[in-house]
């Protein structure tokens, strides 16, 4: 074993003395190339200076205007959407408790009054925020209540939501407008769409239930019989499973 990279060893043979410039050769060779490369390096770095620190400012800008976007007009723009929905948002609950001046109530929530923003004024004053989502499925309910189908439609389409209970009203409530503008086709599809976001025994049996009538309305009655079987099984207690029976018996009869 070799030892003349001790401290202060000497070589004492011809061969080690040979071993030994050998080594030495090497090492100055790697130290020699790593000089040459930094200098490349520092040589590239100060060609294209001006190039790298303009990059680096790009991109810093680009951080910092997006946080100072977000900051200082996405946040703000999100609250005051919050707050105007306040307006409207009284006037939809309101029609949809009362049985009487339902359409009235229905365009105030809309279109506002009073100097306060209808839902409409929030989609168009506020694209882009949650409140301008939400805006779209309380517009497209009012003017489904009001029996604007078409405009309904153009409503609900914009609005989405992960909300199991509000993600299958919406659908449904699509379901309801093509469904009276005698295209039920599109109305069964978007029933099913329906009981797929529901998550719960609210909304689950209730466009099931839907789902089935249209379905034996179209005289298919073999997937209208797996929808009402559905609500037996899945949901007995709810209030759509009282008289489900009769209408397996149809579904089944033919009837």
């Amino acid at each position: 074993m070799a030892t003349y990279k001790k401290r202060g060893f000497k070589p004492e043979t011809k061969a080690e003395k040979q071993e030994f410039e050998e080594q030495e050769s090497t090492t100055a060779e790697v130290f020699s190339s790593l000089d040459e490369g930094a200098s490349r390096s520092e040589e590239w770095v100060s060609k294209n200076q001006n190039y790298i620190l303009g990059a680096i400012g790009v991109i810093a800008i680009s951080v910092l205007g997006y946080l100072a976007y977000n900051q200082f007009v996405e946040k703000p723009k999100e609250a005051s959407a919050a707050n105007e929905m306040y307006y409207p948002q009284q006037y939809f609950d309101q029609a949809l408790a009362t049985t009487t001046a339902k359409d009235s109530l229905f365009t105030l929530a809309l279109e506002g009054a009073e100097g306060k923003y209808g839902f409409l004024d929030i989609i168009e004053e506020y694209s882009g925020t949650k409140a301008a989502n939400l805006a779209n499925y309380g517009a497209g309910m009012s003017y489904l209540n009001m029996n604007n189908y078409q405009e309904a439609i153009t409503y609900l389409e914009d609005f989405s939501s992960d909300d199991a209970v509000l993600g299958a009203l919406a659908k449904g409530g699509l379901g309801d407008a093509f469904m009276q503008l005698g295209q039920a086709s599109d109305a069964l599809g978007y029933y099913e769409d329906a009981v797929k976001h529901s998550g719960n025994e609210y909304t689950a049996p209730k466009f099931l239930y839907k789902a089935g009538i249209t379905a034996l309305e179209m005289g298919d009655k073999d997937k209208a019989l797996d929808f009402f079987q559905r609500i037996k099984d899945e949901f007995p207690k709810s209030e759509n499973a009282a008289s489900i029976d009769a209408f397996i018996g149809m579904a089944k009869s033919g009837e």
